[in-house]
């Protein structure tokens, strides 16, 4: 059948990773399956559709699968499907691509609500996507600690001296204790200060003896040191989470964070891949990551370059492979990140704006890993990310020719507010 197909193809670990999709309609018949949102991945090549068996594309249709899985995936995560429409064929138009594999549909507004609705159904059935419980009941929950607690009766303080038809007034407890307090202190403080009754013509003798000489000058200067004051002019800030701004003495220098720190890594991933093997932390479980065969071909030919890198291969298998260590500069949860990426940049062989195959693993890498637009940087990130970009060899450009930073002079400013 198609599932025991698409396990051959792509992995063992696929099964349990789809979700049986099946709808029929006077429009269009639905059969497939799509991925559990927890199993998406960065790239799409696990996304296809086919109308009456016909393989096609569409961005239309894709739109109407991201919908239903709107809530459910992560930022920049795509889900895999696998789905076979079936519609009368009077009702397509496969002449407007001379590949033929885009299609026109009469009802695509139609087509497009049936997809979503059928695979939010699917994912609502296998308890994928959160469903409403409308049999609950209205009322709150009783908290844990109380459910088993017996019923206990208030108790009620009485003053069984009071008498509401006595003459005498209140006593005022406050301002009795608050006057009490006042005299102890009165009398502890006069307690303490006979302890250095003795002792004061002693002192003031010393003091009139005592020239006091005062360092005016030099505590200035400790309180304004030059390596502080420079330390101020060098302040960064940032902008809308994308861009860093820094003070220079012929105006400020506006750096695009996501770029220079994809110029940073690019750099220190090809010195690492050519010149020294760079360290690697070892991590406490070994990582198990599926993948198909081709990918797993792909990864064997890059084992030495990722290797470089800091990634460590403890064992390979017919479907997986076992990462032990990765790149100091890599997070655990990055790993398959990375990985999916980099081999969905490198399927199709070198791209055109790479000169050799370390080279593309460097730019892939650096794209992954590189600090994202919206992403808060401290004081000292930001710091630390200017210095390395204008340490680098070429640091004007990303590894993707896009300018990193823009200078604005002083006269510059000027001359935008007329000056």
């Amino acid at each position: 059948n198609s599932r025991q197909r698409i396990v051959n193809i792509f992995s063992g670990k696929t099964n349990e990773k789809l979700v049986p999709v099946q709808e029929i309609t006077e429009i269009v018949s639905i059969q497939g399956f799509v991925s559990k949102p927890e199993f998406a991945k960065k790239s799409r090549g696990e996304q296809f559709f086919f109308v009456n068996n016909r393989y096609i594309k569409s961005g239309y249709l894709h739109h109407a699968i991201m919908a239903a899985y709107e809530g459910l995936l992560k930022d920049g995560c795509q889900p895999s499907y696998f789905l076979y429409l079936d519609v009368p064929p009077h009702t397509i138009d496969i002449n407007i691509h001379p590949t033929k594999t885009e299609i026109k549909f009469d009802d695509e507004h139609a087509l497009y609500a049936i997809l979503r609705s059928s695979i939010k159904h699917s994912l609502g059935q296998f308890n994928v996507a959160p469903v409403l419980d409308f049999d609950r009941d209205a009322n709150l929950d009783t908290p844990y600690e109380y459910k088993n607690k017996d019923a206990s009766y208030p108790t009620i303080q009485v003053d069984g001296n009071y008498n509401p038809f006595s003459d005498e007034k209140p006593s005022k407890p406050s301002y009795a204790s608050s006057s009490d307090s006042f005299r102890s202190k009165r009398t502890e403080t006069a307690s303490w200060e006979s302890l250095y009754v003795g002792l004061k013509n002693d002192t003031e003798t010393i003091v009139e003896n005592t020239e006091i000489h005062f360092e005016s000058e030099e505590v200035t200067a400790s309180l304004f040191d030059d390596s502080e004051v420079e330390k101020v002019v060098n302040k960064t800030y940032q902008i809308h989470k994308k861009y860093i701004v820094n003070p220079i003495k012929s105006g400020m220098v506006i750096v695009d964070q996501q770029r220079a720190h994809q110029r940073v890594l690019y750099e220190q991933f090809l010195t690492n891949m050519t010149i020294h093997q760079a360290a690697s932390q070892q991590l406490l479980f070994p990582l198990n990551l599926f993948f198909s065969k081709n990918e797993l071909e792909l990864i064997s030919e890059l084992k030495i370059a990722l290797a470089n890198t800091g990634f460590v291969f403890e064992a390979e298998a017919e479907d997986h492979i076992v990462i032990s260590g990765i790149p100091v500069n890599v997070t655990e949860s990055e790993v398959s990140i990375v990985l999916e990426q980099l081999l969905s940049d490198l399927q199709d062989g070198i791209p055109e704006n790479s000169f050799s195959q370390n080279d593309s693993i460097a730019k892939s890498m650096a794209k992954s890993l590189a600090v994202k637009t919206g992403t808060y940087l401290t004081e000292k990130e930001q710091e630390n990310l200017v210095n390395g970009l204008f340490a680098c060899k070429d640091p004007n450009v990303s590894p993707f020719q896009k300018p990193t930073f823009i200078t604005m002079r002083v006269e510059d400013l000027d001359k935008k507010f007329s000056i």
